[in-house]
């Protein structure tokens, strides 16, 4: 007589009970789900399947990342960083210059060539140095190498400030994907007007702090680099010369909120250790009380407020001419970080909410009717152990939702589709068990042991079958994107679950039957 252990029994059951628990919150409204988040305790389920925008209706974005400006402003930085490296070593120049991808030196005598050359690779071990005939002009360019290892930081690093700056927010499950060399996908399901967030990404949110150059003696600590104009936000048509070495810098915010004052609506922050001593340093200096300093965002002055006693305390206020909106949109800009790079805007497609339930009626019925013939079929073809087969198959397609809810995966309309071939593809298991079962009854054995051998030998088949699977879901996962992914998503889960419901719980049934009404022949 065969048996299935209690402890697994115990298991199977458990995990059968868990995935109706877990999937439970599909069948409520998000109005339902988002009373017993607040009222429940956090151990209660009432995740549901994240619908993606095909199926709920949003906005499509396609990104480009303006990898153009990075290696301007690399090259920019690095012909300011030259100048003093330079003067000091005592190296006469003519010129420096950024050139594309790189910086140019223009000497006054070939003598100091190796000098310049060291100094380029100290300040970019990147950069290919080439130096002119006459021996008078080095120049310092970036390999295509090294281009494309900035190309890909900088890619990356816009795709997870992207993110950033979409979940403060406050949109859900945004699809975040990078595509080429240089573009991101942004998918906003719930989002029919997107225009907010193309303003939030619109920014790239370069904030820093520095000394305005009043033409008086105490802001001589802002020497080297020397200075640039830029236009007020204040006060349109009037421009601020500040100093380029700037006092602050963004990423020395550690966080940045909304606030009042009495002057209106402002932005409270937070620096870490090093901005803060840094402030304290330059706002406790004698000479610097009464100095005006610029707050500058992306190439405009802010706010221009003068220092009336010494701030050390790590904490600041920005203020403005600013609206409450502008405020909210700003302290969510510093808190997500400066974007490497600006974003534009390459294409925007709108999924109407209605296309989008139309869809999902359209999933709904496909899976219904593909799970209604599969069960006709089994049960027509196999009698008793067509209806185990069925049952294994239902619990099947709720397990898959609960895992999906667990991991808070996306379902879209290709995963529908995966979860469809899910359904005609989970019975396979079952069939070579009950075929093999059917052989080994034609050749003489009992029941107990037809049963046995059918799903020992087929264990090697079934498991070989499934394993090519995955890996082929696997690899769409890994290489795909969009419609690719959702549908490798739902394929990878079902063919885990498929394989556990039909080696254990379909199994489980079936010995627990036989225990309990000892036939004399099985009906298959």
């Amino acid at each position: 007589m065969i048996y299935i252990e209690t402890w697994k029994k115990v298991l199977i059951v458990l995990v059968c009970v868990l995935s109706l628990i877990y999937s439970a919150p599909n069948l409520l409204d998000q109005a339902t789900r988002e009373k017993m988040a607040q009222t429940m305790p956090g151990f209660v389920p009432h995740k549901a399947v994240n619908l993606g925008l095909d199926l709920q209706g949003g906005s499509h974005l396609l990104l480009k990342v303006e990898l153009g400006d990075v290696l301007t402003q690399r090259a920019d930085t690095l012909a300011q960083s030259l100048r003093p490296e330079l003067r000091e070593q005592k190296i006469g120049y003519t010129r420096i210059a950024p050139v594309p991808n790189g910086v140019r030196v223009s000497l006054r005598a070939d003598a100091d060539v190796d000098k310049v050359k060291s100094i380029m690779r100290k300040l970019d071990s990147d950069l290919t140095v080439l130096v002119s005939e006459d021996g008078k002009t080095v120049e310092g360019t970036l390999s295509e190498d090294a281009m494309k290892k900035i190309a890909d930081a900088t890619l990356g690093q816009s795709i997870e400030i992207v993110r950033r700056r979409v979940d403060e927010s406050g949109t859900r499950e945004p699809v975040i994907a990078r595509q080429g060399d240089d573009r991101i996908v942004l998918q906003l399901p719930g989002v029919d007007d997107p225009q907010r967030i193309k303003e939030i990404l619109g920014k790239t949110a370069k904030l820093s702090f520095h000394m305005v150059d009043t033409g008086s003696s105490g802001t001589s600590l802002a020497e080297g680099g020397g200075t640039r104009t830029l236009p007020s936000a204040d006060m349109p048509g009037v421009d601020i010369t500040i100093f380029r070495q700037p006092i602050l810098t963004g990423d020395m915010l550690t966080n940045a909120q909304p606030s009042f004052q009495q002057q209106g609506p402002a932005v409270s922050f937070n620096l870490n250790s090093v901005g803060a001593r840094r402030f304290c340093d330059v706002t406790s200096k004698q000479e610097n009380i009464g100095q005006p300093f610029a707050i500058v965002l992306d190439d405009v002055v802010i706010s221009a407020p003068s220092i009336r006693e010494p701030i050390c305390g790590g904490a600041a206020q920005i203020s403005g001419s600013f609206t409450v909106e502008e405020t909210n949109d700003l302290a969510l800009l510093l808190r997500a970080g400066a974007l490497p790079a600006p974003l534009s805007v390459m294409e925007e497609r709108t999924v109407g909410p209605s296309l989008g339930a139309d869809s999902v009626e359209a999933g709904k019925t496909a899976c219904l009717m593909a799970l209604l013939f599969v069960i006709i079929l089994s049960m027509t073809v196999y009698g008793l152990f067509g209806v185990f087969a069925s049952v294994a198959l239902l619990l099947n397609m709720v397990m898959i939702m609960a895992i999906m809810s667990v991991l808070q995966a996306t379902l879209t309309l290709p995963g529908i589709a995966g979860i469809v071939l899910t359904i005609g593809l989970a019975v396979d298991a079952n069939v070579l068990v009950f075929e093999r079962m059917k052989e080994e009854l034609r050749s003489g054995r009992s029941i107990n042991s037809a049963l046995d051998t059918a799903y020992r030998r087929a264990l090697t088949t079934i498991t070989d079958s499934n394993l090519t699977s995955l890996i082929a879901a696997l690899v769409l996962f890994s290489f795909g994107t969009g419609p690719i992914k959702g549908f490798a998503v739902t394929m990878t889960i079902g063919i885990i679950t498929s394989y556990f419901c039909s080696l254990a719980l379909t199994r489980a049934m079936i010995v627990t039957w036989l225990h309990r009404v000892k036939p004399k022949s099985i009906p298959v």
